[in-house]
């Protein structure tokens, strides 16, 4: 089941740090309004010590008291900016080669450009989430000390839940710390031993807050629950283990001394605790992936009582637009502003070589079929080009052939020879050719097929978007399972899961114009048979059309199932970063089910956010073994390809000894995390980040990519903080 919410109480009990103020001056006294209240009047009900927890947890999902907005935890920006997980995004997605955004609200183009300052806004409502976020935790475990829970009588079962109830809270205070030592270096530093109330805290070394954490860890590690016996959506020893892991992964980059042996000693204590990989990568990221095998720790969201701008509905809203229908991702419309660069997609290598494959075909030009020219301002006009050309298969004065047109209104003529002696037109735009004539005119940018008859001066024009429909397709006989057209390579092309069954190619969705294959020899005829799929399985299936034959291929082919990639209308390269058709789109996070069912809403997704998952762990186990750690190759091996064989579906996906490097580590965690918040630390921890060892487009600012200064490896204290606090020295370079 997931973590319900329940009521949030509003508390003035609450040590607010640094912008934040209590709500009352005098924290001893019973407050005279009933909305408020104080540690003296909270827990006298015992259900208030859940309450309590469950905001610590809420403050990862939502933004504040009353849903997507209005009574914000923190202030000075639009709640939805300001909720927590998207300010994670933010930082760790949007400044690398994963994700790039369209919209240019503030600061917001300084990310990916690597180019921010201490005042950015973004950064600072992130900052101020952290510490408010550490401030809740601090006050619940200052209200929950044996002392306290003495005084209040507080025992049985009460007790022993309040326990583990601290120890979560604790966790979550680690894992506040950890995102403040991993983004920001030295910071301030208040835990449930400082005083209630404004003051200036004390900065903490980088590599002093990296002992805190490790030693809070340590100590709640036999505090927390069992591995999967909590309930879902909190915490148990699993959870600590991970953020150990994740913090000795890092650790020389956080205090110079690597710890990579600690990293062997707790991914191992996860990877033998009990979960499991999930069967499907997809489901990791729909409406039910409560159900989903290898999460450890999620932030949980619910369509009717988490509701907020930032989170998944972020991520899934902002990441639809163009061509895209909303209601595919269970949303009722798009933000139109996230995408990724082709630095992403180049990591997906199998499926991007398959795409480009080209297939032979019977030239039309080289005395095979006749053939008329089509110059036009689709290829500059130039009758000898013999590319754009239509063909004669039965040699009796009929002409066809598909022709690209990449803009609106293509203007266009067409010739009997390469040159412009006998030239047609039409006139009267009526479908007759006349010699001489008029430009044609295309309508809407398309594919189109092009029929003219030499013998009776007539010709037709029809623009054609093709998909694969039959009993092996996924849409069988009811639904086309649209394809994706590739100007470089004049071919269409689609990878999809087949069963044993027959296809055929069909334009426009109708059976007005559809191709199958007669004589078995790859070559497509109109109306032509089924072809049949004996074999189930993953398929690269091409067609190209063009002038002369037909043809296509169903290639059985593993290929990687996370490149989750949406590329109608979309340019894999990215001009214009404000336009949204500009980057392939993503589609790995979705507000429907597994059954394809829509979430309980379309404005606020049910769909969780893995915090931690088991591949994970997987991966830091052989990282930790390429870079000396004391575990095994041949285990870290096995759990990569067992990472890869989910992926893939199939033992295809498998990798030898000699191909498992730190490079491939590093591309594998992309593959695999793209979009889950781990890219920006991954990068840092392998040099990557800031140099320009390896860039990725518009990094720096500029569209091919450049190195930028190192100090953008660490975020800079922000300025109203360092302003406002004297015991606060800025990071280097700011």
């Amino acid at each position: 089941m997931k973590i319900r919410y329940i009521k949030l109480l509003s508390f003035s009990v609450l040590a607010v740090l640094l912008a934040f103020t209590s709500c009352t001056d005098d924290l001893d006294t019973l407050p005279i309004d009933d909305d408020v209240q104080s540690s003296a009047s909270v827990y006298e009900d015992p259900a208030s010590y859940e309450q309590v927890l469950a905001k610590c947890y809420a403050g990862l999902a939502v933004s504040g008291q009353e849903g997507p907005a209005g009574n914000s935890d923190i202030s000075g920006i639009d709640e939805g900016f300001g909720q927590y997980l998207r300010g994670y995004f933010y930082l760790q997605e949007l400044t690398t080669d994963e994700a790039i955004i369209g919209w240019n609200d503030q600061t917001i183009y300084d990310f990916h450009e690597q180019d921010w300052t201490s005042t950015d806004v973004f950064m600072t409502a992130f900052y101020y989430r952290v510490f408010y976020q550490v401030s809740l935790c601090n006050e619940f475990i200052r209200e929950t000390t044996d002392a306290k829970l003495d005084g209040r009588g507080v025992s049985g079962a009460l007790r022993t839940d309040v326990e583990y109830y601290r120890a979560e809270a604790r966790f979550l205070r680690a894992l506040s710390y950890f995102h403040a030592i991993d983004m920001f270096g030295n910071v301030p530093f208040v835990t449930e031993e400082d005083a209630v109330g404004s003051f200036s805290p004390e900065q903490i070394s980088r590599a002093d807050l990296f002992t805190y954490i490790e030693s809070e860890l340590l100590d709640i590690e036999d505090k927390l629950m069992a591995p999967l016996a909590n309930v879902y959506g909190r915490v148990d020893q699993a959870a600590a283990w991970m953020l150990l892991s994740k913090l000795y992964l890092n650790a020389e980059v956080y205090t110079g001394t690597p710890r990579y042996n600690d990293v062997i000693t707790y991914t191992e204590k996860i990877n033998t605790s009990g979960y499991a990989l999930d069967a499907d990568y997809d489901h990791l990221f729909l409406a039910d992936n409560h159900t989903a095998d290898g999460v450890i720790f999620p932030i949980t969201y619910d369509g009717i009582n988490t509701l907020t701008y930032g989170g998944t509905s972020f991520i899934i809203h902002a990441a639809t637009g163009g061509s895209m229908t909303p209601t595919d991702y269970g949303i009722s419309g798009g933000w139109a502003g996230l995408r990724t660069t082709s630095a992403l997609v180049d990591k997906f290598i199998d499926i991007e070589t398959l795409k480009s494959t080209t297939l032979g075909t019977k030239a039309a030009v080289n005395g095979s079929y006749p053939v008329v020219y089509v110059p036009g301002a689709h290829q500059g006009w130039d009758p000898s080009i013999d590319t754009t050309v239509l063909a004669s298969v039965n040699d009796d004065g009929n002409y066809e052939g598909y022709l690209w047109f990449a803009d609106d209104n293509n203007e266009f003529k067409i010739n009997e020879t390469p040159s412009w002696d006998v030239n047609y037109g039409d006139d009267g735009a009526d479908g007759t050719l006349d010699a001489g004539g008029s430009n044609i005119v295309a309508g809407t940018a398309g594919y189109y097929k092009i029929n003219a008859n030499l013998n009776d001066l007539t010709y037709t024009i029809q623009r054609t978007d093709w998909g694969l429909i039959g009993s092996a397709t996924p849409g069988a006989w009811d639904n086309d399972t649209d394809m994706t057209f590739d100007p470089a390579t004049e071919s269409w092309t689609l990878v999809v899961d087949l069963v044993p069954g027959e296809i055929k190619f069909r334009a426009n969705d109708d059976w007005a114009l559809n191709y199958g294959d007669s004589n078995g020899d790859g070559i497509l005829e109109e109306g032509g048979d089924n072809i049949a799929i004996t074999v189930g399985g993953a398929y690269l299936i091409t067609m190209k059309l063009g002038a002369g034959d037909y043809t296509f291929s169903a290639e059985r082919q593993p290929y990687d199932r996370r490149s989750m990639f949406y590329t109608d209308g979309q340019t894999l390269e990215i001009a214009n970063v404000g336009e949204f058709t500009e980057g392939y789109a993503i589609t790995k996070f979705k507000n429907i089910d597994q059954n394809g069912n829509p979430g309980q809403s379309l404005d606020y997704p049910d769909t969780d956010f893995p915090m931690f998952r088991l591949a994970d762990s997987y991966l830091m186990y052989a990282e930790a073994v390429l870079r000396g750690g004391n575990g095994t190759s041949t285990k870290a091996l096995e759990y990569v390809n067992n990472v890869r064989e989910r992926a893939y579906q199939d033992p295809a996906g498998h990798i030898s000894q000699g191909e498992l490097t730190l490079d491939f580590i590093l591309d594998e965690r992309a593959r695999e995390f793209y979009w889950e918040c781990s890219r920006r630390t991954d990068l840092v921890r392998f040099g990557q980040f800031s140099d320009g060892t390896y860039v990725w487009p518009w990094k720096g600012g500029v569209a091919e990519g450049i190195a930028v200064d190192s100090k953008f490896n660490l975020f800079p204290i922000p300025a109203d903080d360092l302003a406002a606090n004297p015991n606060l020295q800025q990071n280097q370079g700011y």
